[in-house]
């Protein structure tokens, strides 16, 4: 469809098992949109379209996309946008180097990567790959605080048909390990800016023999703004990791919680400092010829393996390497790929509450269950997983058949707090000082620092911060039970705190403070009780949160819906996690069997419409977005939720599930006749047909089908995957 100036409805396209999906969905999606008047069009923020759009000069004209993620950052910020947002990959080194070699082979002439550039030409390349990199899509677009919840018909579901937990015991040997200090939370420095201090500031860094070197310049502070500086102990760091894995108890599997995706500077360093430990003789003992191949501990193990391939003697001493140390929670025990593999498989969002799910047991390398040590080095996070795994020692398994619903108040907006701190995060290259520096000569924040230190420095604008707090107080007036997440023994906190009680004073409302610990203690005794809960927190503590309860609750995080009522009047609804979409993508293509489900896209699209009727008087939208609901309903009722197996259901099924009982409901709504009239045939031939279009969806399931690619899948292919019934295609178009 052409683009037009401010189209009704965007749909995001992405990656992975989200975008295989909407091959099949969108057109579903579009027909009924159309039918009602309303404009639905698709913007690329996919990593390959990122990468894509960043390199027009390497490109032919015809391969050359548009900056789509640039349009979509400043519609964000006007009443207009209506952005429904799928999860995209936050791209590791290794996943961009993967995609980049795909898109090469596919024809496109693109630069390699260039780790260690070594010329102007090579600095402009990695700067625009580098640009791609981690969470470069999310802050961009989250110009609002996030309120995110399951669909009270997501919950009832749930509750009525449990998913499966594992069973916790009180001798459980799982537990969380964490720094003992030296680390971001023991480091950190905060303040809010003062009017006399607004403005211009720089971060310099000066060493011991007194050479100052600006590490960054340009940046601009608002009165009212809270800014943090940290480090954390590359030395302290690496002494952790050592004693942890001396520590570990026979049986008890090592593993690190990260996120090397979002956090893209300062956590793929501190996943390569627990590589490098963790095959500490090996590498000493091969160095030179380590350094030869140009491998980085920051790539993983994966990467390692890659590049000795073919080396007898070298893979037989990694094999003994792996062997002396204690096993690796396995990311795929099936595939040998493990925790210290891929950076970007690391996502402690997603394998933190499905070890806790699973009783505190993840898999080894033996392909058996066990306890783990799950090392998570920063202690401002750790204290949540920490007193979970304790909780459920305590009081054993959850009741998802009875516990309360857990919804999150989230600041994010304008780059808030650690994801927005990319562009600001170093490895210190000698022992000195960094400091951030005022353009009146002030010195803001001061650290000394040792050379492989990270040093980084986050804020959050003062109008995000009491949008949140506005956000959060509605959202526990409606709910009850509630916490402000904020630890005063924590510096950001301590600032943010100083905003939360008089705002919480002028509205007559008592909303507790607790520290994360004391915070999800609270939460999962009120939830086991049986009482919905409001989390009321910062921007990692969102997405860590968002993944955590819903997974315990609902078994997936997939399918939450995540409300962002962005701050100039628009609204943007993401549909929740994508951290499995990996293994979807690998049993598509080897089983043609698709099981991601699209009911986080379902109740996106419901409250998108509802969106677009408040905000332009669009009735006909209003009933669109009523019957979704009524179709998502139906679709969890009579069990058309997709499956694991070929031969069940999968994507595809649920879709046209999803479709017909949309337009049975809207044929059967009286608000508006013509509307009615339009869909009251395609509803009695969705449901004529409905036989052959199964029988014509799973014709081919269990067989491999060719898509053309991961991260840049071949158009016409994918829709032959996922749109296989002709009897379908005709009906809807």
């Amino acid at each position: 469809m052409a683009k037009t100036e401010t189209p009704d409805i965007i749909y995001t396209t992405v990656d992975e098992a989200p975008e295989l999906a909407s091959a099949s969905l969108l057109p579903i999606v579009r027909t009924f949109a159309a039918a009602a008047g309303i404009s639905v069009e698709t913007r690329n923020i996919s990593l390959a379209g990122r990468v894509l759009a960043s390199f027009p000069d390497y490109l032919s004209e015809d391969q050359r996309l548009p900056d789509d993620l640039a349009e979509l950052g400043e519609l964000v910020k006007t009443p207009e946008a209506n952005v429904i947002k799928l999860p995209n990959i936050s791209a590791s080194v290794p996943q961009l180097a993967a995609t980049i070699r795909e898109l090469q082979a596919q024809g496109y002439a693109l630069p390699d990567y260039p780790e260690e550039p070594k010329t102007d030409a090579e600095r402009d390349i990695k700067a625009r790959y580098d640009a791609v990199k981690g969470s470069a899509v999310n802050p961009v677009l989250r110009e609002g605080n996030s309120d995110r919840r399951a669909a009270r018909a997501v919950k009832n579901y749930a509750m009525k048909h449990p998913h499966s937990m594992g069973a916790w015991s009180a001798d459980s040997k799982t537990h969380v390990a964490s720094m003992p200090g030296d680390d971001f939370f023991a480091n950190e420095t905060s303040t809010t800016i003062s009017a006399a201090q607004a403005g211009g500031a720089k971060i310099t860094f000066t060493d011991e023999a007194g050479n100052e070197t600006v590490l960054k310049d340009g940046l601009s502070y608002l009165e009212g703004e809270v800014v943090d500086a940290t480090f954390m102990s590359a030395r302290t760091l690496r002494a952790f990791i050592r004693d942890e894995i001396a520590a570990t108890a026979p049986g008890v599997l090592f593993s690190v919680h990260l996120k090397a995706t979002m956090m893209k500077v300062s956590d793929p360093i501190i996943f390569g400092h627990f590589v490098s430990v963790y095959l500490e003789d090996f590498i000493a003992k091969h160095r030179a010829k380590l350094d030869d191949l140009g491998w980085n501990p920051n790539d993983g193990i994966g990467d390692l393996e890659a590049r000795i391939k073919g080396d007898a003697a070298l893979e037989a001493d990694l094999k003994a390497a792996l062997a002396a140390r204690p096993p690796l929670y396995m990311v795929d025990s099936d595939r040998g790929i493990t925790n210290l593999h891929v950076p970007s498989d690391v996502i402690i969002d997603a394998s933190m509450p499905a070890l806790i799910r699973a009783g505190g047991k993840g898999w080894g390398p033996d392909g058996k269950e066990a306890d783990a040590k799950c090392c998570i080095p920063d202690n401002s996070y750790a204290p949540v997983y920490d007193e979970t795994i304790a909780y459920f020692k305590e009081t054993g398994t959850l009741n998802v058949t009875s516990c309360g619903a857990v919804s999150n108040v989230g600041l994010m907006a304008q780059k808030a707090e650690e994801y927005g701190s990319h562009p600001t995060t170093f490895e210190i290259k000698a022992d000195g000082v960094v400091r951030i520096v005022l353009d009146s000569g002030e010195v803001l924040h001061e650290h000394k620092v040792e050379k492989g230190d990270i040093w980084r420095s986050s804020t959050a604008k003062k109008a995000p911060i009491l949008d949140w707090i506005k956000l959060g107080i509605a959202r526990t007036k409606a709910t009850g039970k509630a916490a402000f997440w904020l630890d005063g023994a924590r510096a950001h906190d301590r600032e943010l705190i100083a905003y939360v009680k008089p705002a919480l004073a002028a509205a007559g409302i008592d909303i507790p403070i607790m520290a994360p610990r004391e915070a999800t203690r609270f939460t999962l005794v009120e939830m086991r009780a049986g009482n919905d809960v409001v989390t009321i927190t910062g921007n990692v503590l969102r997405d860590y949160l968002t993944d955590l309860f819903p997974i315990l609750e609902l078994g997936t995080s997939a399918k939450m819906l995540s409300i962002v009522k962005l701050m100039n009047g628009g609204g943007l609804f993401e549909t929740g996690a994508g951290g499995s979409a990996p293994k979807h993508v690998t049993q598509l293509v080897g089983q043609n069997h698709l099981r991601w489900d699209s009911l986080g896209e379902f109740c996106a699209l419901g409250e998108s419409f509802k969106f677009l009727a408040e905000a332009k008087g669009k009735t006909s939208a209003e009933i669109l977005g009523e019957a979704v609901e009524v179709a998502t309903q139906k679709v969890l009722e009579n069990g058309h939720s997709p499956q694991y197996k070929p031969g069940q259901n999968d994507n595809r099924t649920s879709h046209f599930y999803f479709a017909l009982y949309w337009a049975e409901a809207l044929a059967a709504q009286s608000d508006d006749a013509a509307l009615a009239g339009k869909f009251a045939p395609i509803a009695k031939a969705l449901a004529d047909k409905e036989d052959t279009i199964v029988a014509e969806l799973m014709a081919d399931q269990g067989e491999p089908v060719d898509i053309g690619g991961y991260y840049h899948p071949d158009t016409a292919k994918l829709a032959k995957v996922m749109r296989p019934s002709t009897t379908l295609n005709a009906i809807i178009g």
